[in-house]
């Protein structure tokens, strides 16, 4: 029997600097060669690895020329699987952007891919669809005229900023699925358990008809968050204790690290780092991967110091450097972090390495940096009183912090206050000096509303503590250090979420109370409890806070950079609710 595509294509590396080659993944339904053929003898071929019965490929793409678009097709052991005969959208291609040309960098996160097969979708229109069926028009009317002048282009990269698939929160089709295989009162229950499992969630995910054809011709970057694992993944010591108490908890661990490396980590490396890899050597070179994959991903759940999920891609003169923020934590109590320490000297190394050589350095963190400050506040005393502040690590003040923290998800950079700060004054120096780029921005999703936020820094004028205008600045607190000097780059703080989820009026209202000057003086209120000094640096919202289904948009062109901000309707069309310059004229 011939070979069947099962899931993909989905183009993921695409050269940003050479512009000659990419790479493209797909999931086959048995082992074969697959192979990617475009025009003027631009493709590729690769052999199927194998994973727990599911067979894959990362296909090496090259003969690609800068600033070119060029339509492929994919042949599985030489027979042409895509585009099928019956497609309704135009060929997918490969789009090289030119090195120093102009690059449009998309980002959102928080997409639950389960869609009613009737009637209104209760969680409203999804942005990555409405994205794909805007595209797909504009692109086979033959034209690069814009049908809906409100509507965004065509994006040289799509980021994806965690939460692609959802293991503690699926789908009503999934769980009929689920319980046609396993007791549903058993824990998981009628979350995912096992890799198999997982495989059901991005069949659901990328197997949606418009999204399948949307990633088949934009390239991806794509990191983890927490409910690609589950709700809270490593919040506390505590917490990982707890989950590593129960009888399912190792085997959902070891499936969801697993199906992370196939699915998303593999293609978020360029080839280069593809070939340096020996787990992707050793994996390729045996019939069955499964075990040794088992292997590594309990070592990374052991030792997060053991692996890198964090990447640097570039663009031209634009750098993103994508942070891994939730599997490489430390997490006893007196010594908490964000990144181990070697994690955290990569971060360090690869944003100052090379200035001058990139005009823009986006940050790419699935938690933001910037919170509202309400919330930054609230986390900050919560990490204290869970550290002992008051009464002790394991007093009274400390058991009731750590089930707050537990129950409502007190677990953002602000909860790990010495990483905090040192993203801060990484981001200062990173925008400083006379090599700075004109921007330093950072992409975050996770808090399910989307917002502009910007510092203030100690010695600027006017500056307020956390979005407070006209509190003392950091300059002067006792036991404060600034992080240096005002940088020369513009630095934002850019959060957009979700692409496709519910969003209650409870968390509408209580995000908006977050940012209010009210919420920001309840905020100080419980950092004086804790003895909790101020933050480095203050901040304020200088955009939104926005709610709906949506995607930021950065355009970047030398030393210029301009952001939209689109939501989804129900009619089909993409709306431009913000559009600012953030640098250049």
């Amino acid at each position: 029997m011939a070979a069947g595509l099962r899931l993909g294509p989905v183009l993921r590396y695409v050269d940003g600097v050479a512009g000659d080659s990419a790479t493209i993944w797909v999931e086959t339904d048995r082992p074969c060669t697959a192979e990617v053929h475009g025009a003027a003898g631009a493709g590729g071929s690769t052999r199927t690895f194998q994973i727990a019965g599911h067979h894959y490929a990362l296909i090496p793409v090259t003969g690609l020329t800068p600033g070119t678009t060029t339509a492929y097709e994919i042949r599985l052991d030489g027979r042409t699987v895509w585009p099928p005969a019956d497609s309704r959208f135009p060929p997918s291609t490969i789009r090289t952007p030119s090195p120093d040309g102009e690059v449009r960098v998309a980002f959102g996160s928080c997409r639950w891919a389960a869609k009613p097969a009737k009637g209104r979708d209760p969680v409203g229109p999804d942005a990555l669809d409405t994205l794909a069926q805007h595209l797909a028009g504009r692109l086979a009317s033959g034209t690069t005229a814009e049908p809906d002048a409100s509507a965004p282009e065509r994006p040289d990269v799509l980021v994806l900023l965690g939460d692609q698939v959802y293991a503690d929160e699926t789908s009503a089709a999934t769980r009929r699925w689920l319980a046609a295989r396993r007791d549903p009162g058993d824990p998981p229950g009628s979350e995912v358990g096992e890799y198999e499992e997982y495989t059901r969630l991005y069949d659901e995910s990328w197997g949606d008809p418009e999204v399948r054809w949307l990633l088949s011709t934009v390239p991806s970057c794509m990191i983890f968050d927490d409910h690609d694992l589950i709700d809270d993944w490593n919040t506390s010591a505590a917490w990982l204790a707890r989950m590593r108490a129960t009888h399912w908890w190792s085997e959902r661990v070891l499936s969801g690290l697993m199906s992370y490396w196939v699915y998303q980590h593999l293609g978020n490396l360029s080839p280069a780092e593809l070939d340096a890899d020996s787990l992707y050597a050793e994996i390729r070179s045996v019939p069955d991967g499964t075990e040794r994959l088992r292997r590594f991903a309990a070592e990374a759940d052991a030792d997060p110091a053991c692996v890198r999920w964090s990447y640097r891609r570039d663009f031209g003169r634009t750098r993103l450097l994508m942070i891994d923020t939730r599997a490489a934590r430390l997490l006893k109590e007196d010594a908490r972090a964000m990144l181990d320490p070697a994690e955290a000297a990569w971060v360090r190394e690869q944003a100052l390495s090379d200035r001058g050589a990139y005009d823009h350095l986006l940050v790419g963190t699935s938690l933001p940096w910037l919170l509202p400050p309400l919330i930054h506040d609230a986390e900050a005393w919560n990490a204290a009183l869970c550290r002992g502040e008051r009464g002790g690590p394991d007093g009274r003040w400390a058991r009731f912090a750590e089930d707050l923290r537990q129950r409502a998800d007190l677990e953002h950079w602000a909860a790990f206050p010495s990483s905090f700060e040192a993203l801060t004054r990484l981001i200062a120096e990173a925008g400083g000096g006379p090599d700075a780029p004109a921007t330093v921005c950072v992409l975050s999703g996770d808090v399910h509303h989307a917002y502009v936020a910007e510092p203030r820094w100690p010695d600027e004028p006017g500056e307020g503590v956390t979005g407070v205008t006209g509190v003392a600045g950091v300059a002067g607190v006792e036991g404060a250090t600034g992080p240096g000097a005002r940088p020369e780059a513009r630095v934002v703080q850019l959060t957009c979420s979700p692409l496709h989820n519910a969003i209650p009026l409870a968390v509408r209202l209580g995000f908006r109370f977050g940012w209010s000057r009210t919420g920001g003086r309840l905020g100080r209120a419980l950092a004086r409890h804790a003895r909790v000094g101020r933050p480095l640096i203050g901040w304020r919202r200088t955009g939104g806070p926005w709610f709906g289904n949506q995607l930021m948009t950065l355009t970047l062109h030398a030393r210029s950079a301009r952001l939209t901000l689109t939501q989804a309707r129900a009619n089909g069309r993409l709306v431009t609710v913000d559009e600012r310059r953030l640098s250049g004229s």
